[in-house]
């Protein structure tokens, strides 16, 4: 039990909106505090979520309360309940949902160690929950193990909590809120420090939490955002971790969000797989039926030819009797079938009326198939279920052959075709013509195709990419060596000069790639800023990150993104952004260039410049624990004056900061006041025409002023 403290928002007794009684306090965060309330009109526990009055005006913290009481929608038994969200009389904001007995899964991971079956229950019920919110358009992006409650200390009650507020109830666990990130960095997928969030965030953070209960400890992500910011592009340490716990893991936790699985329905069945490892798998049951009509038609015949030799053979011989007995009728066939595939051969079984109809559709088989089928693959039978079936069941095999791998089933008027359309065009022309063909024979079609190619050559898309390409290279995510199978997901990263490039080159992609996962991170930048992305040589980053900081208040913007409202100078001038590069000592000796390019066009030389002339690392920045930390700007004259950028307030967009790492100095002092981006890309040129080898490395980041 947590004691009451005098600075409580709520107090025991006290009564909310004279209907909930508060009755005591359950956990204390750095926005507001959680309590155990009973409503007094029906007698029901409930929890209420109250923001600190500071944060009850702030515009921000209370659209995360309304989103979360938008959760109300989602009715799923892994998913908590919301009632309503309102304000007391003294102006506190609050919210009441379910009350959740148990503990949650950050307390049991410091009492005790989960078994690998647990977890993976765990896991299960989790990504249900999210499958369940996703559907709805919403995206946790804060779930850890102190966002799971284990109901009635089960993992097959694991339920989720928390959706869309920060807070800060574990030791080191560091839940931040605002315009740019939401999160706990531990448990943060590397694009939220991006800015960027979708369904497949949750599940880098789920895959984080199940690590963190299996080891029972929170992960270490870090202890400066340059050190977040790397550890974050590498994959989690799932070493010692037993599978199948450690491949599911390994997928859900992918730095590169086009390695995860695309969505929570997705992961489910990923984990339930999980799950049946070790199972048995029961025989198949199986029941002899009565013998068939064929089967007692025989015994009868083989009984009357008894009667026969009994009788005087001779005489029913002679009559004629005994050819009519032998001959017996067609059987009626109840279900009428009909099966034609050519997985992994071609093969035709089933039923026809007569000869004729035996023919056409042995012919449609052979036309679609490339091979005839056997005499006597379909049986004679009576009981077709209309005039018009054997007409349209022999269009439909004929429909096949435009397919690969395909199988079609009929069964009395129900048909089923499968195959692989070998394009999307293919697959939609026939998923819009051939149920209306089927129709008109009075039949119904259930139409299964995915659409190809089976496999996609790495260079195909490659292709495209280049193509597509007019800000630097267009990269594919960790491509296959034998091309995409069906099912895989292409992930492709790089920048685009506009947004409509971004449309189009999504547009001409999942035209060619089928039946395939497609992410497409792909950032719009401007005409300036890719006119100089097209000159930069290929050369590895050699670790160096650009950080991007409020000038004035040192605090990281990991998104580099800056509101135009923040740029206008006061009198006298202000600094507004601060840019350090970070560079392990590794690299040893070198030249540091480092300059910017506005969304107009304009490039400022940041360093050397006439104030800074040394461009030499060693007579650069600081170094500590094996970094060397380059303050870039603000830097101050002679006079003490600071000279810093900052961006024209009007002129919203993209910019540029561009490290250039090189083992001499790049060029002679450029002006610092501004050139062309046509000036400094032909310079840029002729440098790496004249010295190819020079540059050793180039780090990049983009600062975005938004309206």
């Amino acid at each position: 039990m947590i004691p009451p403290l005098p600075t409580d928002i709520f107090h025991q007794g006290q009564v909310l909106n004279n209907t909930y009684e508060i009755e005591e306090v359950i956990g204390r965060g750095g926005t507001g505090e959680v309590y155990r309330a009973r409503n007094l009109v029906s007698g029901r526990i409930v929890a209420i979520k109250a923001l600190s009055r500071q944060f009850s005006d702030k515009d921000n913290y209370i659209e995360l309360m309304r989103r979360e009481e938008q959760m109300r929608d989602i009715t799923h038994d892994a998913v908590v309940r919301y009632t309503e969200c309102s304000r007391s009389d003294d102006g506190n904001v609050f919210l009441v949902m379910d009350f959740m007995d148990g503990p949650s899964l950050q307390d049991e991971l410091k009492r005790r160690r989960f078994d690998q079956r647990e977890l993976l229950i765990v896991a299960h019920r989790v990504a249900q929950g999210l499958d369940a919110a996703h559907r709805k358009g919403i995206v946790h992006r804060d779930l850890s193990p102190d966002n799971i409650i284990l109901r009635g200390d089960t993992a097959e009650r694991a339920t989720i909590i928390d959706f869309g507020i920060a807070k800060d109830t574990a030791a080191g666990a560091r839940t931040i809120v605002g315009n740019d990130f939401a999160g706990k960095y531990e448990y943060a997928a590397p694009e939220q420090l991006e800015g960027r969030v979708d369904a497949r965030s949750d599940l880098y953070a789920l895959g984080a939490s199940l690590l963190a209960a299996w080891r029972g400890e929170v992960p270490f992500a870090g202890s400066t955002p340059g050190e977040i910011v790397r550890r974050k592009r590498e994959p989690l340490d799932t070493g010692g971790v037993p599978e199948p716990l450690k491949g599911l893991i390994d997928r859900l936790s992918a730095p590169a969000p086009a390695a995860r699985p695309a969505s929570a329905a997705e992961a489910l069945t990923t984990i339930e797989k999980a799950l049946a490892l070790g199972k048995r798998t029961e025989p198949r049951r199986g029941g002899g039926s009565g013998p068939s009509k064929r089967g007692r038609g025989l015994d009868l015949l083989a009984a009357l030819v008894a009667v026969v030799i009994v009788a005087g053979a001779g005489a029913l011989w002679y009559l004629g009797l005994l050819d009519r007995l032998l001959a017996a009728p067609v059987p009626v066939a109840s279900p009428y079938r009909l099966s034609a595939t050519v997985v992994p051969a071609p093969a035709l079984s089933g039923n026809a009326p007569d000869t004729d109809a035996s023919a056409l559709l042995s012919q449609a088989f052979a036309a679609a198939s490339g091979s005839a089928p056997p005499d006597g693959s379909l049986s004679l039978a009576d009981g077709v279920p209309s005039e018009a079936w054997v007409g349209g069941v022999a269009d439909l095999i004929r429909a096949a052959g435009e397919l690969r791998d395909w199988t079609l089933k009929a069964q009395d008027r129900d048909v089923r075709l499968a195959g692989l359309a070998p394009d999307i065009g293919t697959r939609e022309r026939l998923a819009e013509q051939l149920p209306k063909r089927a129709g008109q024979a009075g039949l119904t079609l259930d139409l299964d195709l995915a659409a190809g190619p089976r496999l996609l050559p790495v260079g195909t898309v490659e292709e495209m990419l280049r193509a597509a390409a007019n800000c630097g290279p267009l990269s594919l995510v960790d491509p296959p060596d034998g091309g995409y199978a069906l099912g895989d997901t292409i992930g492709i990263v790089g920048d685009l000069i506009s947004s409509d490039d971004v449309d189009r080159l999504r547009a001409a992609l999942a035209e060619a790639v089928g039946d395939r996962g497609l992410s497409v991170e792909v950032t719009d930048l401007n005409e300036a800023l890719c006119a100089v992305r097209r000159v930069l040589p290929e050369v590895p980053t050699r670790d160096m990150f650009i950080r991007l900081s409020d000038a004035n208040t040192r605090q990281p913007r990991l998104t580099g993104v800056f509101a135009a409202d923040e740029l206008h100078r006061e009198r006298g001038g202000n600094e507004v952004v601060a840019i350090d590069v970070e560079l392990p000592t590794s690299v040893g000796d070198g030249s540091l260039w480092v300059l910017l390019v506005t969304p107009a066009g304009t490039v400022y030389n940041l360093l050397p410049t006439i104030n800074a002339p040394t461009d030499r690392l060693e007579e650069l920045g600081t170094v500590t624990d094996g970094l060397r930390h380059v303050p870039v700007l603000p830097i101050r004259n002679a006079d003490g004056d600071a000279l810093s950028f900052v961006p024209d307030p009007d002129e919203v967009g993209k910019s540029e900061v561009v490290a250039f790492l090189s083992r001499e100095p790049l060029f002679e002092l450029r002006p610092s006041n501004g050139e062309s981006v046509a000036a400094i890309t032909e310079a840029l040129t002729s440098a790496i025409e004249e010295k190819p080898e020079n540059i050793m490395g180039i780090a990049t980041r983009v600062l975005e002023t938004r309206p």
